[in-house]
Formats: structure tokens, sequence, C-alpha cells
């Protein structure tokens, strides 16, 4: 999975030179051409959102110096504010219908593509519905899976950096904000709920659990306090910081956090069990808004669905062949996978040296898969990639892995960390696969290769649209295969497999729950039977799907899309079809919607017959 956070980072060093009055001047001029006007259009909003998103100007390092202002603030999550996040996308959409596409070719048509049409369907969104927009289409501000609470403290404890006495004061005028913000997701919260938009009742129960966990600390032994107090003393900077940071915390924060809480106590005798957002107002509706947000298409839930459907009895017929010829023929394919993750085999030791010894055998794969790599890419990136543990001291509170992005200057690699606080969540059959994904032929080339590309304005760096890079990551996963990484390796086949079903059955689930309306019982049940994952782990996606509709939906629409765009190209081209030349066009515009990808895969079809 990626973190878009790291992500954003990349574009720190592009960033540098911004100038958003040249921007509006060409915007203005009726001599500059159509991809000019286009350009200085993207570096205009470009600056619009460092402007009104102080924490995103953080993250691409745009705080310091002209920009310090912004390291005292947090994005405003009032309503007024989100209206500000959304003027960005109606600014945008107006600029570019004064945009003549018929004279745009080349890289700046896909620049035009890219955002034009997804574009027009976030500003009818915002006028159709008044609840769960404020980035991707997430229905309640505040459930297990995210807001406010959880985001402020890991951005603050992972982002903001600290060098001197002005940094560490800005830390505190954001804990100030922070309870700020708290509070107007709150008043949010109550709006919502007045209108009918309630979570269920087993996202409410597992929120205030999580409220619990995240209270329970005394205020000087919070994350916030310790982390600004670590900080500071070990750049020396005099200053009674921890005991401040706690009085905030105690003072402003905890009764924030508090009020917030209570909100959700006093909504949850109205909360149903019912899990999909057909239950919410115009809860249809919504989720195809959802969809074709997360799939950048037109497929319906049906359509989704069904591939889905069509994907798990293809993937398991194909894990049940391989099962029989290693002799594993009891059982569902669902109960044969439950089996083989707990066999002691495949299980590395769960101490210092056991994981030290499977962080050595990914590397290794990584280092082979380098050598492969020119059998289907022209271009390589040149930052490498690295597979590290999570730190030892932060794991247990972790997700289970998170991409870092190179440094530009060349001076750090890209690295994928894996969380190993138990090395039987990870059997070597499925490490493999996840190599290929996290690291390369996936995430990190694709991410690397945007990163190091020239040309691409800063708005189009952007982490955008999920369908094509988690897309990517799926179909790196069946570029391994094809490049023959599991000739010999029958289970790391099956890990491989495994892999893709669960993203085709997320196709089932996501579906079923928000469009058939089953229920989040029916959903796990499904996931028990087909996917031979442990319940516990089955429990926490379905719940994720709940409160997060369509986005699970991106990775095998992207993945099946990727697939067809290049056979088309090689249908088309024959014995001419490049494979590296596919792949090198393909990356080398950045993320974009699926179908601008197709097409402009189809104008490089047509110019390599020429």
């Amino acid at each position: 999975m990626l973190d878009r956070r790291t992500l954003l980072a990349a574009l720190a060093a592009a960033s540098a030179a911004a100038a958003a009055r040249p921007a509006r001047a060409m915007l203005a001029d009726p001599a500059a051409s159509e991809g000019g006007r286009l350009n200085a259009l993207y570096e205009h909003l470009f600056d619009m959102l460092v402007e009104t998103n102080p924490e995103f100007a953080t993250s691409l390092g745009l705080d310091k110096g002209p920009g310090a202002a912004a390291k005292s603030r947090l994005t405003d999550r009032s309503p007024a504010g989100i209206e500000r996040g959304h003027d960005l996308y109606r600014v945008g959409l107006e600029g570019l219908k004064k945009i003549d596409a018929s004279k745009l070719s080349g890289m700046d048509l896909v620049n035009y593509e890219t955002f034009r049409g997804p574009w027009e369907h976030f500003v009818k969104a915002y006028d159709r519905f008044t609840y769960g927009l404020h980035s991707w289409p997430e229905p309640h501000p505040v459930t297990q899976l995210g807001g406010t609470y959880q985001s402020i403290p890991d951005f603050l404890v992972n982002q903001h950096s600290i060098a001197d006495a002005a940094d560490a004061e800005a830390y505190l005028s954001r804990c100030e904000d922070f309870a700020v913000q708290l509070d107007n997701e709150t008043g949010r919260m109550k709006t919502d709920h007045a209108a009918g938009v309630i979570p269920p009742d087993f996202i409410i129960d597992r929120t205030l659990g999580l409220y619990e966990k995240v209270m329970a600390p005394a205020a000087d032994a919070n994350r916030l306090t310790t982390n600004l107090n670590t900080r500071t003393e070990a750049k020396g900077i005099a200053g009674d910081w921890a005991r401040r940071c706690a009085g905030l915390v105690e003072g402003n924060i905890y009764p924030a956090m508090r009020r917030q809480a209570a909100e959700l106590a006093r909504i949850r005798p109205k909360a149903t069990h019912d899990a999909g957002v057909w239950r919410l107002p115009k809860g249809d509706e919504y989720y195809a808004y959802a969809l074709n947000f997360a799939t950048t298409t037109e497929m319906s839930a049906e359509e989704i669905h069904q591939l889905g459907l069509e994907r798990m009895a293809d993937l398991s017929a194909r894990a049940d062949a391989i099962f029989r010829e290693q002799g594993m023929t009891g059982g569902t394919v669902a109960e044969r996978m439950l089996a083989l993750g707990a066999d002691k085999r495949f299980i590395y030791p769960n101490t210092d040296a056991g994981k030290a010894k499977l962080i050595a055998k990914l590397n290794e794969q990584i280092e082979e898969m380098q050598r492969r790599l020119p059998e289907m890419f022209g271009r390589l990136p040149k930052a490498k990639v690295e597979i590290r543990r999570v730190p030892a001291e932060i794991e247990d509170g972790a997700t289970g892995g998170y991409y870092q992005i190179p440094a530009l200057d060349g001076s750090r690699p890209g690295a994928y960390y894996i969380n190993l606080r138990d090395t039987a969540e990870n059997p070597s059959w499925t490490l493999p696969t996840l190599t290929y994904h996290e690291a390369t032929p996936g995430h990190h080339h694709q991410i690397a290769l945007a990163q190091e590309a020239t040309g691409i304005p800063r708005l189009r760096r952007l982490p955008t649209y999920s369908v094509y890079s988690e897309g990517w990551g799926l179909y790196a996963e069946q570029l391994a295969d094809e490049m023959g990484v599991y000739d010999g390796d029958p289970f790391g086949r099956l890990g491989y497999l495994r892999s893709y079903m669960f993203r085709a059955a997320r196709l089932v689930v996501d579906t079923g729950l928000h469009h058939y309306r089953w229920s989040r019982e029916k959903a796990i049940a499904y996931y028990n039977e087909t996917l031979g994952t442990p319940e516990p782990s089955n429990v926490t996606e379905i719940e994720r799907y709940c409160v997060w509709p369509g986005q699970a939906t991106s990775y095998m629409v992207g993945q099946t899309r990727w697939v067809a765009t290049r056979e088309r190209a090689r249908a088309a081209l024959g014995d001419r079809f490049d494979i590296r030349a596919f792949h090198d066009t393909a990356l080398a515009a950045g993320a974009m919607p699926i179908d601008v990808l197709g097409s402009m895969i189809d104008r490089w079809v047509a110019a390599q017959k020429a």
C-alpha cells in the first residue's frame, strides 16, 4: 500500500521554484499557447493547494523561509475550510473549460485529459451531496479507519520537522490548533448525524474503543509530549517543552477528544447494524460516485461484482490445481490456504535473528529482480530500493508496512518497511509477491520513474488515481510471474494467486455491502469461505470497506485495465510490439485515469504504425 504522505514529499525539490504570479500572468496572456496556458493553470492550482493546506506544505518541505507561517497551522476542517478545498477543483474546472483541447497534442493532451473528466465529477458531487466529500468519498469524518484524532498525532510525530526553538513553538501552536480542528470535525459530525448520516453500530463501537486507547496515557506520557521532548533534547533546544505540551494535551486536546467521543456515544442508540452506504441519504447515488472516483471508469456495481466473481472462480481453480500437484487435496481452497499459512516450514523464527534473515531474503529477491528488469523495461529508475523492518518501538501500533520515497539527490534509496511484530503474519510463500508489489517492479519502480520524469507539471506528480498506481502494483505481480520468478516455486506462485484472490474478493464484498445490501457478517463469511486468511484479519478488512466505499475496487479494476491496454497494443502492433517501450511510455506521464492511459497508448500505437 502507498503511504501518500511520503509520496507528496517527492514534490519538495521541484516545488521550490513555485511562481504563482507568472502562472497567473500566462493564464491571462492571449498570445500564450494552449499548452502553455494549461501548464500555467496547473502551476496556479498547485500554489492554491499549498496556500490552503498547511499540512500539505509541510509534507512538501515548503514550510520554511517564505512559507514558515504555514508551519504553525493545520488545515481547516470546518465546513468553510472544506469549501475552500473544493474551490480548487471548481477553479481548475473553469480554467480547463477555457482551454481548447483540439489545439493540444502529446503530453499537453495527456495533462488535460488527466483532470478534465474527474474534476467534472467532483464538482457535480459537491452540489449533490452534503456529506463525505472531504477528500475520498468517505461518508463519516471520524471512524476506526481515520479522523483527526488519528491523523494529526501521526503527522506531527512523522512530518513536522524540529530544528530550532521556532519549530518547537510551531509544534505547540499546531497542538493547540489540533483541539480546534477536533471541535470543527465534531461540528460536522453533529450536522451529519442530524441529517441521518450515522455510522453503523459496530463502527461506532470500534471507534470508541480506539478513543479509550488514544486517551489512556497521562498527558505527560502522550506521544505528542514525549515526541516533542525527545526531539528538542536531541537538538539541545532549551525550553520547558514537555510541560507546555502536556498542558495542551490535558487542557485542550483530551477535552476535545472527549467531546468527539461523547458525540459518537450520544448517537449510538440511533445507529443501525446496516453496513452499506445505501442506508444513507442518496446512498445509491453516493456509492455510484464512490465507484467512479475509485476506478475512474463508468463501470456499474453489477459489472464490478461480476468481475470479482469471475476472477475468484478462475484464481481458485488455478490455486486448486497447484495444491493437487503438491498432494494437498483435502478441504476447500480456503481451508488449504489457511493450513499452509500455519505450516511451520514457512514461518521464520519470531526472533531478531529470524527477522533479520527474513529481511535479507527479501533484499536478495530485489537484487534478483533488478537483474531481470531489462527484460521488461527500457528505462529504469536511478533510485534504488531496499526492504527494511519497521522500527521495533512503533511496530505494535503501525500498519503492515509502508513505502518511503527515495531522496531526489540520491542520498537515500527508496524503502519498503515491513512490520515484523510477529513473523507468523508473513509466511515465506507470501513474501516474494509482496516484494514485487511494493518495491520493484511495483510501486517503487512506478513512483521513482514519475519522480525522475521531466516535463510534467507539479500538479501531475501528485499521488492521484489509486486505480493507476494500485492497478500497477497488482499488474507488477503478474509481470514477475511472466518473468519466470515462480518457476520451480509452487508455493511462491500460491502466494501470488492468494494476493490476486484477495483483490478479486474485494470487488465482490465492496459491491456486496454497498449495492447488494449484504450484512457485515455475510461479507466476513465470504472472506472466511474463499480466501483462507485468518478471521480477525477478515473482520478488519470488511469494516474498512464499510467506511471507505469503493476504494478497494481500484486494485483489481486497475490491473485488468492495465492488462487489457497492453494486450490491445500487442494485437494492433503484432511483431512490432515492444513490451519495454509499452511500459516506458505508460509510466512516463505519471498517474492518470485508467481510460486516459488507454487513449494515450492508443495514440502511441498509431504513431508506431505510422
